[in-house]
């Protein structure tokens, strides 16, 4: 007796349906939770910014750093600025004792004053010289007189000449004498070359210096900051003067970016001194490349010899200079 065939009733097949939707709408939130870790915050990914090179660098100016000693030996009289202090030119840094140089100049005067007054006597001296070499002349030539007058009246006369020449010689030589001096006593004193900031003072009234005892002051001049770049022998053929460039502090973490182009780029090979990594920095040979800011009046904040990344090739943003992020 053959049994009827068993069919699914309407309640079975039902849950079979609500299980194959639950199931698959559980794989599709697996999937969006997925896709949404890995994408980024923002609404589209953004490239990474590719540089033509990366280079250590630090900010100097032109020239450096100016080291002034005092000029002459002597006993220091009187400091007359201090660290931090910001001087203009010709403004009095330092100054010696200025007693043995002050005489000294007066004691030229004197020297002149008396070539001036042995001149004048001289001319006096000519002129009646002259006339009596010209009196006996023609006295002789009256014959009221002997030759022998004339020629000795003469020959006074000539002698009266040579000796006021002489005194014309002693007379420049008592002038050059007088400008030496003075020039000595201004060397008593240590003046500013330029508008500058007072960075170091080593020097204080009382003390005995010299030229060999070294820098008495540092100064900082104005001059807009410039940085000087270690580019890798690598990049040194990509690199080119004019280049876009963007600097950024070390210590800040590439909050704040300045903006720069590359001026030059130098023609010796040499080490890379500013490498942490003492394997690679001894391994290493860089030329070094100077770059000039775009804005450097927005650069005041930066120090000598403080330490930057450069990125070349990015063009930044021509608005500003300085962006924060």
């Amino acid at each position: 007796m053959k049994l009827p065939a068993a069919h699914p009733s309407r309640h079975s097949i039902g849950m079979r349906l609500l299980g194959c939707s639950c199931l698959a709408l559980t794989l599709a939130w697996l999937a969006a939770c997925s896709r949404s870790a890995d994408a980024p915050s923002g609404a589209t990914a953004q490239p990474a910014t590719a540089y033509a090179a990366v280079a250590r660098g630090k900010v100097d100016i032109e020239g450096g750093l100016l080291n002034l000693a005092m000029p002459r030996e002597g006993t220091l009289a009187r400091v007359a600025v201090h660290e931090g202090d910001h001087v203009r030119q010709g403004q009095l840094l330092a100054e010696l004792d200025t007693r043995p140089a002050t005489l000294a100049v007066e004691a030229a005067q004197a020297q002149l004053e008396q070539a001036q007054a042995q001149l004048k006597l001289l001319a006096i001296k000519q002129v009646a010289a002259k006339q009596r070499a010209r009196r006996l002349t023609a006295a002789a030539a009256a014959g009221a007189g002997d030759g022998q007058s004339a020629d000795d009246a003469r020959e006074a006369a000539a002698q009266v000449d040579a000796e006021q020449q002489s005194a014309h010689a002693a007379l420049n030589m008592a002038d050059q004498k007088l400008d030496e001096a003075r020039y000595e006593l201004k060397q008593r004193s240590l003046l500013a070359p330029f508008d500058a900031d007072v960075v170091q003072v080593s020097a204080q009234p009382g003390a005995s210096v010299s030229p060999a005892s070294g820098p008495l002051f540092t100064l900082l001049p104005q001059k807009p900051r410039i940085v000087r770049a270690e580019l890798n022998d690598s990049f040194v053929g990509v690199i080119r003067p004019g280049m876009p460039a963007e600097v950024v502090a070390d210590s800040d973490g590439g909050h704040v970016h300045w903006n720069a182009h590359v001026l030059r780029i130098g023609e010796v090979y040499g080490p890379a001194t500013l490498e942490n990594d003492p394997q690679v920095r001894a391994n290493a040979r860089t030329v070094e490349c100077v770059l000039a800011f775009d804005q450097p009046d927005q650069t005041r904040d930066l120090r000598i010899g403080q330490r930057v990344m450069v990125r070349f090739g990015h063009a930044a943003a021509p608005a500003a200079a300085v962006s924060k992020d």
